[in-house]
């Protein structure tokens, strides 16, 4: 009986533990905090032939993208 408990246990701490991660994901996903993670995979998939911008650069061009222009609705 002691065996099954465990592994019950075992399957319920990698549940949360799947749960957790999949939670955190999502967090930074929409957070924006894995932007340039996500940045260097879609590079690597479709302009593999030019070098990436850096962390710093790549931050520089999102602030200079966001604050550029109109940014009042009215």
């Amino acid at each position: 009986m002691a065996a099954v408990g465990a592994r019950s246990g075992a399957v319920l701490v990698a549940t949360i533990g799947g749960w957790l991660g999949a939670g955190w994901r999502y967090l930074r996903e929409v957070s924006g905090d894995d932007a340039y993670e996500r940045y260097l995979a879609h590079h690597a998939a479709k302009h593999a032939c030019t070098t990436p911008l850096t962390a710093k650069e790549y931050f520089a061009e999102r602030q200079r993208q966001k604050w550029s222009g109109v940014t009042r609705c009215c």
